[in-house]
């Protein structure tokens, strides 16, 4: 069994297992190299010969127990035929949203315009299985999606003022976000991914009172479904107000923590496995802070289940040197 299901299946404490958010990237010279000659960052995702290389540069640097797979949540709009770009320091643009073209597509033509993600999959969890290290497939929630369909960019702080004024098309997005979010994680599974992890990265921008219907029922049966193909569930329901109430409506098998959160709270208040929570911007400073930082964390949670992660993606201008120290940490501990 990998570190990472030890402590996720079997609530072992006495490892701590480390995969950082984003490792596969920008922050990596390797990766800006290949950047330079692909430009298209939704074309290099597609690229099932460099997102495989590129998923496994941090993985030769630095001695990690998880590789997560180089793509983005935003290849399901894309894959149901919206239009998705990323400008330059803006970040995502998407197309017009046509539900009813949308509501029209199949499984196989959706599958069939990704369907190099989950080559990807299958070249990096051959390699990974030798090592006894996880694959990690990921997906976007369906609030996150939704936001980013309709929002057609980054909400940033808050989404469009008429955002909720149409709850008919609402609903329908939802269910065929739904769909084919199954579809997607279906065919990562099959494909050799052995951990799931679903980004709700904008959570916290709902009031408590729509989590009900846009949080927790919608992730919960993704949950449940991919509970059904018996591989792990992580949720990141980023910036939400009550993680507590969060893991026992929804049931996620682990829970990743963003730094706004108090761990020491969380440590006493949550039962499941924890992953994450340190901040991103620590990685900025020296070695020292760092150090001390990470095993803030380490002690914390040394009698809980526990998976050492970042409370969001790694920054792009992150020296891998402090990367290094980091695992190196984690792996002293």
């Amino acid at each position: 069994m990998t570190p990472l299901h030890e402590v996720i299946m079997n609530k072992n404490t006495s490892i701590n297992p480390v995969w950082i958010m984003r490792q596969a990237g920008r922050y990596l010279p390797e990766f800006r190299e290949i950047r330079k000659d692909n430009p298209n960052f939704i074309e290099l995702c597609l690229n099932s010969k460099l997102a495989t290389e590129i998923t496994l540069q941090p993985t030769k640097r630095f001695n990690l127990d998880a590789a997560i797979i180089f793509s983005d949540i935003l290849m399901l709009p894309y894959g149901l035929g919206q239009r998705v770009e990323f400008k330059k320091n803006f970040g995502p643009l998407l197309g017009n949203l046509d539900v009813t073209t949308m509501s029209k597509i199949d499984e196989v033509d959706f599958v069939e315009k990704i369907y190099q993600v989950y080559k990807t999959i299958k070249f990096v969890s051959s390699e990974m299985n030798l090592k006894n290290k996880n694959t990690i497939g990921f997906v976007g929630a369906p609030w996150t999606l939704l936001v980013y369909m309709i929002n057609q960019q980054s909400p940033k702080k808050n989404v469009k003022k008429d955002f909720f004024k149409d709850e008919y098309l609402i609903n329908r997005i939802l269910l065929i976000i739904e769909k084919f979010l199954k579809i997607h994680i279906k065919n990562q599974v099959d494909n050799g991914a052995n951990v799931i992890q679903i980004f709700d990265s904008w959570a916290g921008l709902l009031e408590e009172r729509d989590y009900p219907n846009y949080i927790y029922a919608p992730t919960l049966n993704l949950v449940e479904y991919v509970k059904s193909l018996n591989i792990p569930v992580i949720c990141f329901p980023r910036e939400i107000k009550n993680y507590k109430e969060f893991c026992e409506v929804v049931k996620p098998d682990a829970i990743n923590i963003d730094y706004n959160v108090d761990p020491l709270i969380i440590s006493k208040n949550i039962k499941i496995p924890i992953q994450g929570g340190l901040d991103p911007k620590i990685l900025l400073t020296d070695k020292e802070n760092l150090k001390k930082q990470a095993l803030k964390y380490l002690d914390i949670f040394k009698d809980h289940p526990y998976i050492f992660n970042l409370g969001h993606g790694i920054l792009p201008e992150t020296n891998p040197e402090m990367v290094e120290c980091l695992v190196n940490t984690v792996k002293d501990y």
